[in-house]
């Protein structure tokens, strides 16, 4: 994802605006830092963005995530319905929360199948933690209704669909809290960061301690600070936050380009019999980082990989085979591998990963490809790609 494409001056200026107060932590240092609040400002403009009353930053998506579970109540046996497509840092902080992955099905929406997930219900179930992969939405307005119904948590991973939005409303605002991440391969980035988006006063105040060290920061001396819980130390710089304010104004226009070159390659590309495109709940709202379409069989989509990989497409990815975002390839997670016993592996909890089987997830992701859309493409290098594509994939 694009953000790494843009850096330019006004990341530069943001930036030397912290190094001249020479104050690079968030907290503290009032007078020193001579009214520059870079995390402050990013929070600030990220609630304004997303229409919300809170946002927090932390030091990444990961850190997000990890709040977000702690801030909602997440822990030691609870469990978590998430998608097998994902990242692995889903799995990662449902493990370290001592809580139990369950996944559900994916459909043609490569998110959370809304009817497997019912199934996947148990009294044990605490949430349902639905991630936005590849810039588009889940059918969230399905899974926010079925978390109401069930009384259950909706967690947003959006770290993939920053700027993407289902009717008009900005995905992360639809469950209790939403995550962001702005590592350097996001849509907007701060090199490492995220942030969690909510209306939900509590989460916030749970989740802002959380991330340091369980800090209420209620009052101006921070050695004086209340600790109401324990928590992490995930805060982000004020050099980190000052490249993300920069990069947050830049969104809209990151968007309207990835839309424009998206949209022509998918035209250029609708009239090939052999491929079927994602489905996207609300196109309006794609976020477009990625054009992701599907062909009839798995043999013939990874002759379609090696074919556009030897036309000079680059940039596409076969899922299927990842080891980061598909559970096929996730072994150390299915067997609990970790530094130390994890209180799934000590309890039980009567999970057993490794006979996960998830046939229509498997379905569509042997099938699926999905292409990276790049700002900084001229109209000449879009319409050679798209001349590269329909002739690999005729």
């Amino acid at each position: 994802m694009p953000g790494f494409e843009f850096i330019d001056d006004d990341e530069r200026r943001q930036v030397l605006d912290v190094l001249d107060s020479g104050v690079l932590m968030r907290y503290g240092f009032d007078a020193a830092r001579n009214g520059h609040w870079k995390c402050l400002e990013l929070e600030q403009r990220l609630a304004a963005k997303f229409g919300v009353r809170h946002a927090h930053v932390c030091s990444s998506g990961t850190a997000a995530l990890s709040a977000a579970l702690a801030a909602c109540g997440v822990g030691a046996g609870d469990e978590v319905i998430l998608p097998p497509f994902t990242f692995v840092a889903d799995l990662e902080t449902v493990l370290l929360a001592g809580a139990v992955p369950v996944f559900a099905e994916i459909d043609q929406t490569l998110c959370l199948d809304p009817q497997s997930v019912a199934k996947a219900i148990t009294p044990k179930t605490k949430a349902v933690l639905v991630v936005h992969m590849c810039g588009a939405m889940a059918q969230i307005d399905a899974l926010q209704d079925l978390c109401r119904t069930h009384h259950l948590t909706l967690i947003e991973d959006a770290a993939q669909a920053a700027g993407a939005a289902f009717r008009g409303r900005m995905l992360g605002t639809f469950g209790k809290v939403g995550c962001l991440s702005f590592d350097y391969v996001k849509t907007i980035t701060c090199g490492e960061g995220g942030a969690i988006v909510t209306d939900d006063g509590d989460v916030y105040r749970m989740a802002q301690a959380f991330t340091d060290h369980g800090h209420d920061h209620l009052g101006v001396d921070r050695g004086a600070d209340q600790h109401p819980h324990i928590g992490h130390n995930f805060r982000l710089s004020e050099l980190h936050a000052a490249i993300g304010v920069a990069q947050l104004a830049r969104l809209d226009r990151i968007l309207e380009i990835q839309r424009r070159h998206k949209a022509a390659l998918k035209d250029g590309l609708a009239g090939l019999r052999c491929l079927e495109f994602r489905t996207v709940p609300d196109p309006a709202g794609d976020s477009a980082t990625f054009l992701s379409f599907l062909l009839p069989t798995e043999d013939e989509t990874r002759h379609a990989a090696r074919a556009l990989a030897t036309a000079g497409v680059d940039g596409c990815f076969y899922w299927y085979d990842n080891n980061w975002h598909y559970h096929r390839k996730w072994d150390h997670i299915k067997t609990f591998a970790s530094p130390g016993r994890l209180a799934i592996d000590r309890f039980g909890y009567g999970a057993d990963l490794t006979k996960v089987s998830l046939p229509q997830s498997d379905a569509v992701m042997s099938r699926t490809l999905s292409m990276l859309i790049k700002l900084r493409w001229t109209p000449e290098q879009v319409r050679d790609r798209l001349a590269r594509m329909k002739s690999a994939l005729a």
